[in-house]
């Protein structure tokens, strides 16, 4: 019996400390197969640079910048956000950096795991970040903040650094990896259409030359005002109205106020 139970015993402590190392080997995500690497980035929502999972991010920036991505989730999907930054080597202090994702409505998105906000000090030449999102849903009631389908947009940036700081280059490694399947947490609904769908930019019309008119193909003195003169209702029509008022109402008053003083010299 001692023998069985000290067998038990060891068993169960053996899980118990395997269970952390299978979490730390878990696998790191990597890039698509023949994926590009994109080496664009926006600096606002409307300029944020789109990006597909699993293609690789390089780009780079200075401190204090900004960064901006957009990618698209479907319902059912797990994002996670990896990003590496290399710092440069003649700062002077610790710096803090930050990763945030947000919806079609710019609504800021919950991480569930991730180092969100890292503190690099100085001694350090690189900081990870990280970021894993909730399942997106098929869909949601009005007032919640659950993820939907629909684009989505990252924000790199850094919180809290020295003014000295500020400017210096960097070098930023992205990758966002999406797992899941939208058919493994059916729902009774599903949304109808992509909160906010990707915005596709329209082209410039030409504009269509007009031929020109009569007056113009003369060569001669065309004496024309109209371009000169202003509107009826313009500022400088009442302008000169209350100047020319003003003149006679001054003339005006200074005539009544003048002749009774002559009568009395006289």
């Amino acid at each position: 019996m001692r023998t069985r139970s000290a067998i038990l015993a060891a068993l169960v402590a053996g899980g118990v400390a395997l269970a952390p190392a299978t979490v730390l080997a878990a696998p790191t995500p990597t890039p698509s197969p023949g994926a590009t690497t994109l080496t664009k980035v926006g600096t606002s929502f409307l300029s944020a640079t789109p990006v597909a999972a699993g293609q690789p991010v390089r780009v780079g920036a200075s401190t204090g910048e900004y960064l901006y991505w957009s990618f698209t989730a479907g319902a059912g999907e797990i994002h996670e956000i990896n990003a590496t930054v290399s710092l440069a080597e003649d700062r002077r202090g610790s710096s803090t950096w930050a990763v945030e994702v947000f919806d079609g409505l710019r609504r800021r998105q919950a991480c569930t795991a991730g180092a969100q906000t890292p503190t690099a000090d100085a001694s350090v030449s690189t900081v990870a970040i990280g970021c894993t999102l909730r399942r997106v849903r098929p869909w949601a009631e009005p007032w919640s903040v659950d993820p939907l389908p629909g684009t989505y947009y990252v924000r790199l940036t850094v919180v809290d650094v020295p003014e000295r700081d500020l400017g210096l280059p960097i070098d930023v490694d992205l990758l966002i990896s999406a797992s899941g399947d939208a058919g493994s947490a059916p729902e009774d609904g599903r949304l109808e259409a992509p909160l906010v769908p990707p915005a596709n930019a329209g082209k410039v019309l030409e504009a269509v030359p007009t031929a020109p008119t009569q007056d113009e193909e003369s060569d001669g003195w065309n004496l024309d005002l109209t371009g000169w003169l202003p509107e009826a209702g313009s500022r400088w029509i009442w302008t000169t109205a209350g100047g020319v008022l003003a003149a006679v109402a001054g003339v005006v008053g200074f005539a009544l106020t003048r002749r009774p003083a002559a009568r009395r010299a006289t």
